[in-house]
């Protein structure tokens, strides 16, 4: 089949990455793309929030396919053209989006779905976000109603800060949704679905703050691992039971059947699980982790979603290998980050046994030199026998590349690497600290 990618980042990297690797998938384009991505298949400039740039260059182009990488393209209605002129989509509509879209509708669908999570009110001015905060209390929750790219969540005991990111949200003409904290260690879960029927992957955990252990703000995300071999046996079959398949179950039911990935943020707290929130799209850094051990074909996986047929999909194939991402930030990230810098050490990078590199926020400047073009730039993968060593081969690779005023965490998976992550009021867990 003739697959088009649809997005700039190192998600839809290590989707074209995948693809080729599937014997059935003999043409793969991506639109934009960047610099990693071109070095593998054509890529096509446009702007992929353009859903007639976007159904124009599939008809040019004659795919069987179309995967749609980023959250503002659904919320655009890309998928939605794209569906109109026949093509077969991964990824939700413009109407299904809207479980990413608004934090808000989100609530509405988790009420009716039974689906566990925060206890949550919506505020549209100061007042009733004061209140909100004095309800649950501290540490507070803030959360941007829209789409902010992961980066849209306060998390502080400093009442005065999350009233002031409230604040900033209501004068650029949004609400928030402020939250009840939950304790206990995150969960990310991608979990396939044509409409009607649901196919878990591999869970994952990410790291959303700039520095190591959990401090300063929230990113899009600076590094995840998988597998999770601390989660509790059954916690695949608890989240689709308890949360994707009501979840997509409601969807249809509203009339707005969600085709594409669900993309499951949870909590595993004292009280259970619980839901962080939704995502209408496969997660970075969680896809260049987990992607890198899927074994089963994906470009057949996406197909059958798109068309509708994941009941006729076979159970899943993993390596038994662990996968550590680690994420190179570029300098003043996540604020206004740097770019135009030269990248080296990339080839070095790659060269390296069990180690290799997705670009994000990359492209070649005149002279064809490798350059920073984003936030987030370059995610370093590491496979091991197990997470210590998938953590050292992907920090050795992470060393050798250079980009003047870099950022990296160096704590990614170190605490699941010695085992010691604690889940509230699990039984089984005697480890000391949780993340």
């Amino acid at each position: 089949m003739k697959v088009l990618v649809v997005g700039p980042g190192g998600r839809e990297h290590a989707i074209v990455r995948a693809l080729l690797a599937d014997s059935s998938v003999y043409e793969v384009h991506s639109a934009p793309g960047n610099a990693g991505i071109a070095a593998l298949v054509p890529t096509h400039q446009l702007d992929a929030n353009d859903p007639d740039a976007v159904t124009a260059l599939a008809r040019k182009l004659e795919v069987d396919l179309v995967v749609i990488g980023p959250e503002a393209p659904l919320v655009a209605g890309v998928s939605d053209a794209l569906r109109e002129a026949g093509f077969p989509v991964f990824g939700p509509s413009r109407a299904a989006a809207e479980l990413e879209g608004s934090k808000a509708f989100a609530k509405q669908v988790m009420a009716g779905a039974g689906v566990p999570t925060a206890m949550a009110k919506v505020a549209s001015n100061a007042e009733e976000a004061a209140e909100a905060l004095d309800t649950f209390g501290a540490p507070y929750v803030v959360k941007d109603d829209g789409l902010a790219a992961g980066k849209g969540v306060v998390v502080t005991t400093d009442r005065a800060e999350a009233l002031a990111h409230a604040q900033s949200c209501f004068d650029a003409g949004g609400d928030v949704v402020i939250e009840e904290f939950l304790d206990g260690p995150e969960v990310s879960l991608f979990v396939l679905s044509d409409g009607k029927n649901v196919v878990p992957l591999a869970p994952a955990q990410d790291f959303k703050r700039i520095f190591d252990g959990d401090e300063g703000p929230n990113t899009g995300g600076m590094g995840a691992y998988s597998p999770l071999d601390w989660a509790p046996e059954g916690l695949v079959e608890e989240v689709v039971s308890r949360v994707a398949q009501p979840t997509i179950d409601e969807m249809a039911h509203r009339g707005t059947p969600f085709v594409g990935v669900l993309y499951c943020g949870l909590a595993l707290t004292s009280r259970g699980l619980r839901v962080i929130e939704f995502n209408a799209r496969f997660g970075d850094p969680e896809t260049q982790a987990v992607l890198a051990r899927l074994r089963t074909p994906l470009g057949g996986l996406l197909l059958a979603a798109a068309k509708g047929q994941l009941e006729t999909v076979e159970t899943l194939r993993w390596s038994p290998k662990s996968a550590v991402a680690v994420v190179l930030a570029a300098a003043n990230y996540p604020d206004k980050p740097q770019t135009g810098d030269r990248i080296r050490g990339v080839k070095k990078a790659n060269a390296l046994e069990g180690v290799h590199v997705l670009h994000a926020g990359t492209a070649a400047d005149d002279d064809g030199k490798l350059v920073s073009a984003g936030g987030r730039v370059l995610a370093v993968v590491g496979l091991g026998e197990d997470l210590v060593e998938a953590r050292e081969r992907a920090y050795e690779g992470a060393g050798l590349i250079q980009l003047d005023g870099a950022q990296f965490r160096r704590d990614i998976a170190s605490k699941a690497a010695r085992d010691s992550i604690e889940i509230p009021g699990h039984p089984s867990s005697q480890r000391t600290e949780g993340i």
